[in-house]
């Protein structure tokens, strides 16, 4: 592994672009850096090529074993902004930088958990259901069951970082009430009515008319939202996951679903992505899911590759601090 060896020059610097969808190396073609690059679509042929890079930008095509076939790698700028897929320790161990994407869709994935809150409140997925079916639905007598207005009820932002708080900026113009949960209580006025530290998430709960998970997956919010968060929630409430699936205690969202304690819930992640044909929340109607996509956006590899450039140039520099530094 390369750990004291210097950064390479413009001109031997090689950067490998892996994602199955993104255009990123056509974006980063178009900012005339003079640094060679090349893309691959698979894990196979990343696998093959990655001894190719010194700089390897990467998502969800990444495994940590690539790091024992890339003795060239000196820095990684993840597509993402979770890192959770990547061992630190072994980054650090290898001498290896690490950079993650936070802040490059927080426009995106809170516009996306806004949609979700409009869909189920206004049952948009019974509607496409419904139009799947060629039903004219009639109108609903038993009030509860109808569309609902947002004015006036309570949105819990799990996570008031960088796309919790402009998640809550969009519900407030709604005119929802907004408390929002991270790890210190200091007000945030501009953003929330009430911050709340995780021993408060309890009651918080017990106000909720709406949760929406923004928050990252680490150590504590794995299974934060389990049996005895939905116990404590406020029957009926609907859930809006565009954080990380293992956020979520899975069965015990499903047995929510089932007894009526969430009355709905949209889910963007999952434990296992892509969610397998057999998975049990296909089927049910009160869940609206979207295939990891809250972050996606036409201006994504601009973002990306934005902080990218500004690494490698950082980087080329001699400059230890990286933008969005992880390792």
């Amino acid at each position: 592994m390369v750990s004291d060896t210097a950064f390479p020059s413009r001109g031997a610097l090689r950067i490998a672009f892996a994602h199955v969808a993104y255009r990123a190396a056509e974006e980063f073609a178009g900012r005339r850096t003079g640094v060679a690059h090349f893309e691959v679509r698979t894990f196979e042929e990343l696998e093959r090529r990655a001894g190719e890079a010194d700089v390897l930008a990467v998502s969800g095509l990444w495994r940590n074993t690539l790091l024992a076939s890339a003795p060239k790698l000196r820095f990684v700028q993840s597509f993402s902004a979770g890192t959770d897929q990547y061992d630190k320790a072994l980054f650090a161990k290898a001498g290896v930088r690490l950079a993650n994407a936070q802040g490059v869709n927080e426009r995106a994935v809170a516009e996306h958990a806004m949609a979700l809150i409009l869909a189920l409140t206004r049952q948009l997925h019974q509607a496409r259901d419904n139009q799947r079916e060629r039903r004219w639905r009639g109108m609903i007598g038993d009030r509860p069951l109808r569309e609902q207005e947002l004015g006036g009820k309570t949105l819990i932002v799990v996570g008031l970082g960088r796309i919790g708080a402009r998640l809550a900026r969009l519900a407030r113009a709604f005119e929802m009430r907004v408390i929002g949960v991270r790890r210190t209580a200091t007000p945030a006025p501009a953003a929330a009515d009430e911050v709340v530290d995780p021993t408060g998430l309890a009651r918080a709960l017990a106000e909720a008319d709406v949760v929406a998970l923004t928050c990252p997956l680490t150590p504590e919010t794995e299974g934060l939202i389990g049996a005895a968060a939905l116990h404590a929630l406020k029957p009926g409430a609907l859930l809006i996951n565009v954080a990380r699936g293992k956020v979520v205690d899975e069965a015990a969202l499903l047995a929510a679903l089932a007894d009526g304690r969430v009355g709905a819930a949209a889910l963007d992640c999952f434990h296992h992505e892509p969610l397998p044909p057999e998975s049990p929340f296909w089927a049910l109607p009160n869940v609206l899911i979207t295939p990891h996509s809250a972050g996606e956006t036409g201006q994504y590899e601009t973002n990306v590759v934005d902080i990218l450039v500004d690494n490698i140039e950082r980087l080329l520099r001699g400059e230890t601090a990286l933008r969005n530094q992880v390792v």
